[in-house]
Order: structure tokens, then sequence, then C-alpha cells
């Protein structure tokens, strides 16, 4: 399985990179994974940032791809739910697999609506940043379920 991790803006230096390099380099000895990072709008009206932001994320989706999204308003899943999903996927011939993290104001519904899961971290908010870390470990944490390899203990 191919998995594609595309984000809007670059990763902010320290920790956030940091993170999110650590995380990307523990799935990738598991699986390939590419990191397509996007151009955010700028500054300007947040309605405006919204839609070219979701534009460009549309124009990066390739035909055939599944598609998740993370969205405050996504589905809760646990990990091992989340693992579950992965792991059908596969098991049904699913070879690519992109995971859609927005910009500071989110993503229109019509990227929503592309997603084959829109999928919710927590019903808090965070920062979008933040949730690159975040959700890498969660990824990290799915194909540790999904090998057997005693990273989660749930």
């Amino acid at each position: 399985m191919r998995i594609r991790l595309i984000m809007v803006a670059k990763s902010e230096r320290g920790f956030v990179a940091e993170g999110l390099r650590h995380y990307v380099e523990r799935i990738r000895r598991m699986e390939p994974i590419e990191e397509l990072v996007l151009a955010d709008a700028g500054k300007g009206d947040p309605a405006w940032q919204q839609r070219t932001e979701s534009e460009r994320i549309l124009g990066a989706l390739k035909p055939g791809e599944r598609v998740v999204v993370l969205d405050e308003r996504g589905k809760l899943l646990t990990s091992a739910a989340f693992a579950q999903r992965i792991g059908a996927w596969r098991d049904q011939g699913v070879r690519d697999l992109a995971f859609v993290i927005g910009g500071a104001y989110g993503m229109t519904d019509e990227v929503r609506q592309r997603a084959d899961l829109v999928l919710s971290l927590s019903p808090m908010v965070f920062p979008h940043q933040l949730v690159r870390v975040l959700f890498a470990e969660q990824l990290y944490r799915a194909f540790s379920i999904l090998k057997g390899t005693g990273y989660h203990h749930g």
C-alpha cells in the first residue's frame, strides 16, 4: 500500500517538524509514505483561504486513490478501529491511500465529499500544525497494530 500524507503549508520548525519527521520515518520502515506539502493561500479572507487551499487539495488527489480527510466534524474511531479500516482497504486491494490535513481554516464541503472517510482525532480542536504530529503517531500506531509489533498496548 502506498501512502500519501497531503498537508497544507510547511511544518513549522521545532517540535512539530521533529515529531512529524520521527513518525514518518517509523512509518516508512513499514510502508512507503510520501509527504506532499501544498502551498497555503497566504493572508486574506478566511473563506477565500479555505476555498483556495481546498482547490489545491482536490487538484493533488489522484483518481482511484482512497482519501481520508481529517476534519473536526469527522467520525471518531479508536486506534484499533482505524487500523481495522486501513487493513480492510488493504485486504480489498486498495493500493493508494491519501491522508489530507488542511490549513488553519479547514476545507470545503467538496473536499469532504471526495473523501472515503472523514476522520476526527478528537471532539476538541487542535492547531493544524499540531494535528500533523498527532495524526502521524496514530498512522504509525495503525500500521503497528496491523503488523503486530507490540507498540499498541490496547
